[in-house]
Parts: structure tokens; sequence; C-alpha cells
């Protein structure tokens, strides 16, 4: 199937007033996890490369490269984004590469400045096509601290949208990067506030600190794009690790990555179906 666009998926799943599963690839295993998912589920799927993975992997080529070969090879809509990207370089050489989304992320920097620098990637993205998501009102550090102050500004948001052009907004409802409990309180009603104040997509981040019922009820009140990464990374990596002590001998890293991807795959295609508002059993 021909690698879908981002923004199709997304405009899609707006328009259904449901949510579109957004995961992030760690190295080719994920991927081809996530691809599984999706054909499982019958679910399109977005594949996210970070900046944090692309520096451990050397470079955004050489995983971009194998993600986009497995998705292109997907049999249902597999899209492939950047994700929470600091250096306007790295979204320049994203579009170069043929990811048809991007996400340039300003949401540390001061609001004037985080407009300025937005509006201009977002010019160039345009001018090639790309769809761009930006990020306003810090979501919370990569140290897992959760902020349950910080919130996106319904005023500001819109502001924003219309001083960057932008096509789909990331924005702080209590939600918090890297959390391994799913804890994190959403503000329901400042989601269905930001909804109805903005003719673009909403997207959560930190979702992975989320419980089922509660991301759910954030897609109701308007949450669209989920993007999802810790959650999925812990049933990998615990399938490593039963795998490696059931059998101390081992030694070929395909016995123990091929049941991780698979559990990672099962995962993921559930939470497709969570997303998607589908009857699915829930986890707390």
């Amino acid at each position: 199937m021909t690698l879908a666009s981002a923004r199709d998926l997304i405009a899609a799943a707006s328009a259904a007033g449901t949510g579109i599963g957004a995961f992030n690839v760690i190295h080719l295993e994920t991927a081809e996890g996530l691809v599984r998912a999706s054909e499982r589920s019958q679910l399109p799927v977005i594949l996210q490369i970070s900046q944090n993975c692309a520096d451990y992997h050397g470079g955004l080529e050489p995983i971009a490269l194998a993600t986009l070969a497995v998705a292109r090879r997907a049999t249902t809509p597999v899209a492939v984004h950047l994700d929470h990207a600091e250096r306007p370089e790295l979204v320049d050489e994203a579009i170069a590469l043929g990811f048809g989304s991007v996400m340039f992320d300003g949401g540390a920097l001061p609001y004037d400045d985080n407009v300025a620098l937005t509006a201009a990637v977002a010019e160039r993205a345009h001018a090639a096509g790309v769809y761009i998501e930006g990020e306003l009102g810090e979501v919370g550090g990569k140290d897992g601290a959760h902020a349950p102050g910080v919130r996106t500004d319904p005023d500001e948001a819109r502001a924003f949208v219309a001083a960057t052009g932008v096509d789909a907004l990331a924005v702080a409802v209590g939600s918090s990067h890297a959390m391994t409990a799913r804890t994190a309180s959403l503000d329901l009603e400042l989601i269905a506030r930001l909804h109805a104040a903005l003719a673009v997509p909403l997207v959560l981040h930190g979702s992975s600190g989320v419980a089922d019922a509660v991301i759910a009820d954030a897609v109701r009140a308007g949450m669209t794009k989920i993007n999802v990464s810790t959650h999925l990374n812990g049933f990998f990596t615990r399938a490593v690790r039963e795998r490696l002590s059931a059998d101390e001998r081992l030694v070929d890293s395909r016995k123990y990555l091929a049941p991780a991807r698979d559990a990672l795959a099962a995962e993921a295609s559930r939470m497709l179906q969570l997303f998607a508002l589908q009857d699915v059993a829930v986890r707390s």
C-alpha cells in the first residue's frame, strides 16, 4: 500500500469524532510491531520518530528510511511523522526524506519565540506540502515529572494557531511524558474548551500515563491524535526480560526480540481500537 498521509488520517478521525494512535518508533522491531498492530486491528496508525530516536541512531536518515520502508509495505494505512523536533534543521531533513508530517516543538520557549520559530518552520513545511504540528504549553519533562498545574489557555491557543499556521496543536491538559504509572488526571473540561476554540485537531502527548477510560473520555471531549511511547515500550521490555529469564543460554537476539515485537503489536492493536472508541478490553 502507498504510504498514507497523516493529514488525511487525522482529518478522518477528527471528522468521525474518534482518535488515532501515533506511536513512537525506537528501532526496526518497534516499527514492524506497530504495522502489525495496524493490520491486526484493521485501523490506521501513525509511526513517529522523535529527535531523541534520531540522535540514538546517529542521525535521522537510517531509522527514517527503515521506517518508511516498513510503512510502505503495510496493507493498512500507515503514516510516518517526525515527533518533538526542537531543531529546525531536523524538520528540513525529515521533509527531504519524504515525511508527510512533522512536529516542531517550541513549547519550552517563551511565547513570542515559539510563535516566530514555529511560523518560520511551518512556512517551509507547507511549501513542501507537509502537515505540521506545533506545541503550546509545556507538556512535562522527559524526567517524568508530572506538572498538573501546567495548562494551555484556549484564547492563547487560538492566537498561536492563527499566528503560526500550524495544522494541529499539542496542548497541555494534565499529561506528562515518560510516565510508567497510568495516574495522570486530564482536564476534560479544558479539552472541550480547546476543541471548541480551535479549528485544528488537538494532540495529546504523554498518553502513557493516562488510563484507558480517561483517554476514551478525552477523545470524546475533542482529542484526536493520541501519542504513546513509554506504555508500549514496557510491553516490549517485559517480554524481553521474560524470554531471557526463561533461557539463560539464549544468545540469538531474534529469539527474544520476536516475542517482544509480538507483545508490543498486541497492545498497540488494542490501543488503536480504544482510540477508535471500539469495544475493547480496558486496562486501568
